[in-house]
């Protein structure tokens, strides 16, 4: 195999791939990225069995041929060149040879004839949403991932597709994000677990690009992502999703409008108090037309006070100020509305429609 490309080029095909690289593993394959040069196209792959990221870059073909090679070692080295074409060859013995103007690197490369290809998905009745959106949705959600360890289905990301909209669930078991987005044509239901990791890793690769979009295909084991030239491939988790729907109420005797800027700056100041070791809850007390958040703790305490616009009853409730803090960061709005129902059950926040809902359990402040 001999190839030619651009060095920011081999690096952006790279780094998408190496997203799908395995850590912990005894399989040497599986750390390894897999060149495969032929038919007009330089594709790379990478795949850990669980997750599969091929994409295709642009370069000149020489040689045909394939190899796989160690993605750490092979990443590190084409960091360090200089912005330039690269030339990569390998031998019958697969060591690969990778010129850069006058720099010449030797690495020990792999057959890659037992390389894992990514499963196949069937290509029909394909979901298509933007770029920016699914990236936008994953950002909303994604932090309320439970634990693999605990439970695998709360490990991932619940995706409902009914006629024209898309639901993501995630919980971890002291909160539970929710995000509707409406599509532009109606299509066949679908509902699927897939893991957290997939969805953070495609999030990185995802370009925030309204005007483009990302064909979303699924079979019954697998979901595909394709944009531009890169292919997303997961395994889906096998589970029942949890109702999250009869955990969910829409009653309240207390809804709060604030201004989003002006809470996020207290429960920031609140998290320097409620550190790993003391987690000390965020007390919020709601009377009349003030919020005033308070956090005490050995380092020091905080007090606050917000002006809001209250409908209802006073109430005294505590929290656990991450939890706020990463609701409030996933909305985009300036202002934000609050219900509460009593101090021992869940605080929602969300917009008028329910296009994001955000639920957190309380701390028992007695």
């Amino acid at each position: 195999m001999k190839i030619i490309c651009s060095q920011q080029e081999l690096l952006n095909g790279v780094n998408i791939v190496s997203k799908a690289v395995s850590d912990n593993t005894t399989m040497a394959l599986l750390k390894c990225i897999l060149i495969q040069a032929g038919n007009g196209e330089i594709r790379l792959t990478a795949n850990d069995m669980d997750l599969g990221i091929e994409t295709v870059i642009s370069g000149q073909i020489e040689i045909a041929g394939m190899a796989a090679i160690d993605a750490k070692d092979f990443l590190a080295v084409i960091r360090k060149l200089d912005n330039s074409d690269i030339t990569i060859e390998t031998d019958d013995n697969f060591n690969m040879t990778i010129t850069c103007n006058k720099r010449k690197i030797n690495l020990l490369g792999k057959s890659g004839d037992e390389f894992t290809f990514l499963p196949k998905v069937e290509k029909k009745d394909n979901v298509q949403i933007s770029m920016f959106a699914i990236k936008d949705i994953i950002r909303q959600t994604i932090f309320s991932i439970g634990n693999s360890d605990i439970n695998k289905v709360m490990s991932g990301v619940h995706m409902v597709i009914k006629n024209d909209q898309l639901r993501v669930t995630t919980l971890d078991g002291h909160r539970i994000s929710i995000r509707k987005v409406q599509l532009k044509s109606i299509y066949e239901e679908q509902e699927v677990i897939i893991p957290g990791k997939a969805l953070n890793e495609l999030s990185k690769i995802l370009p925030a690009d309204a005007d483009k979009e990302i064909s979303i295909y699924f079979s019954d084991a697998h979901v595909s992502f394709e944009f531009d030239k890169t292919i997303v491939v997961s395994r889906l988790i096998d589970g029942q999703y949890i109702n999250v729907d009869k955990m969910m109420s829409s009653d309240y005797k207390t809804k709060v409008k604030v201004n989003k800027a002006e809470i996020i700056k207290s429960v920031d100041l609140s998290m320097l108090f409620s550190k790993e070791g003391n987690k000390k809850p965020l007390v919020v007390d709601i009377r009349d037309d003030v919020m005033e958040l308070k956090c005490n703790a050995p380092l020091g305490s905080l007090d606050d006070f917000i002006e809001i616009q209250k409908q209802g009853d006073d109430i005294l409730i505590g929290f656990n100020p991450k939890f706020v803090m990463d609701a409030l960061r996933a909305i985009d709005e300036d202002e934000i509305d609050m219900y509460f129902i009593n101090p021992r059950s869940p605080l929602y926040i969300k917009d008028e429609n329910e296009k994001y809902v955000y639920m957190i359990l309380p701390i028992n402040l007695s």
